[in-house]
């Protein structure tokens, strides 16, 4: 499953306007173009560009500025927008995953710091990966993302037991299942999937240390990877694994129709570890699953451990930042249409659950009001919403790291020798 669907916007007071502080330079300057005129806007291409173009024309036509919308594909996106922001041409707006995704545009001081009113408009757990050095050069754009344990209902049910509340619950389940000849966790663990094997390493360092030891670790301390649960995490993979938890086969499996989702609809797994996406992939394969068959509740919590268990990983949002090309004025503007009613219903009759705070009274409307009810009351509440870490790190360092899991999943290296090989990473 590309990530690009692990899945615009934001808000301001009617007051709030974009500062003119570069992000990340400590001192304050001037877009480089004039307050007023055209600014370009860069988004990825997925169904919800008719919402973002309606609010386009929209804004367009109450004569404070123009934004045009260029919308690219997202196999090509990133490339895209990395060529462009190293140009004279590079756009005045732009989509992005936040996190490490944001880190080199604003060492090269090519972001505007936004203005912190920005972010009462929407869930505090959603700004974290829109902030570099604590600076907002990021806002809410789009639905947010979860992760959070997806299961099958009868499969449930005519073994007689209901979903897990901790993680010893959790193992006694995988007992339960196998005797059944039914896997306990779908799991894609093909060489192109261990984004989903990264899920369980991610839930399981927080439930035993909480967020504050990736904090550390995407802040730039690698040595916090000697952290006692970061290896306590790798033994309880290992034991999972050993268990038959996963099945015999999850290396071979793929996400998605024919793989995992096939797995649990079909009842042959019991339960899958997945974003929130897996709504929509089970409502598009097995409708009549998704509608009837098709439970969800949060991970659990793990014993003796220090995280809340209210965090949730995963991907909070996707954002847009605004650079130092940006009219400034026009951008400012423009900026308020994210948290508007008309901006946000749209979001959420396409399936998203928007991380504003006017999203709730709204969500009645969506095509599941339960399930979205659901995320965003999971988002809400999150005492921590960490960004995948994949995504937090960007492509150096996140790259080597799915590879070094893959591996302690594959069991080609001990939880030790895992350990050693994520600190190698970085030297």
């Amino acid at each position: 499953m590309n990530r690009v669907s692990r899945r615009w916007f934001l808000g301001a007071t009617a007051a709030a306007t974009v500062s003119v502080t570069v992000a990340g330079c400590g001192s304050s300057g001037s877009s480089t173009s004039s307050p007023t005129g055209t600014v370009d806007f860069w988004t990825l291409q997925d169904p919800t560009n008719s919402v973002q173009k309606a609010a386009v024309d929209t804004f367009n036509s109450a004569g404070k500025g123009k934004v045009t919308l260029t919308v690219i594909a997202s196999d090509g996106y990133k490339d895209k927008l990395r060529t462009g922001m190293g140009s004279s041409k590079m756009p005045g707006m732009f989509f992005s995953w936040g996190g490490g995704s944001l880190d080199d545009y604003v060492k090269a001081g090519k972001l505007v710091e936004l203005d912190g009113m920005l972010g009462t408009h929407f869930l505090p757990s959603a700004l974290a990966a829109g902030k570099v050095d604590d600076k907002l050069v990021g806002i809410p754009c789009r639905g947010t993302q979860p992760v959070f344990l997806f299961y099958n209902k009868k499969v449930f049910a005519d073994a007689g037991v209901e979903p897990p509340k901790t993680y010893a619950e959790l193992t006694d389940l995988v007992k339960v299942f196998k005797k059944k000849g039914i896997t306990p966790f779908a799991l894609a663990g093909s060489a192109s999937s261990s984004w989903t094997e990264l899920m369980w390493v991610e839930y399981l360092v927080d439930r035993l240390a909480g967020p504050v030891l990736f904090e550390r670790i995407q802040n730039g301390d690698w040595s916090q990877w000697k952290d006692p649960a970061v290896l306590r995490t790798a033994q309880m993979i290992k034991e999972l694994v050993d268990s038959g938890a996963f099945g015999k086969n999850f290396g071979s499996v793929n996400y998605g129709p024919g793989g995992t989702s096939t797995l649990l609809n079909k009842g042959k797994a019991a339960m899958v570890l997945m974003g929130s996406w897996e709504y929509a992939t089970q409502q598009s394969e097995a409708p009549d699953f998704a509608k009837n068959d098709l439970g969800y509740v949060p991970f659990p919590s793990v014993e003796g451990g220090k995280g809340d268990t209210g965090n949730v990983v995963g991907n909070p949002t996707n954002y847009i930042s605004v650079t130092t090309a940006a009219a400034k004025d026009t951008a400012a503007e423009f900026l308020k249409t994210a948290y508007s009613d008309a901006y946000v219903q749209g979001l959420i009759e396409k399936g998203e659950v928007p991380v504003t705070v006017n999203a709730e009274k709204l969500l009645a409307k969506a095509p599941d009001p339960a399930y979205a009810k659901f995320q965003y009351d999971l988002v809400e509440k999150a005492p921590a919403f960490t960004q995948s870490w994949d995504q937090a790190l960007g492509l150096t360092l996140g790259t080597p790291l799915l590879t070094e899991i893959q591996k302690l999943f594959n069991g080609q290296s001990s939880p030790e020798q895992f350990v050693g090989a994520v600190l190698a990473i970085k030297k």
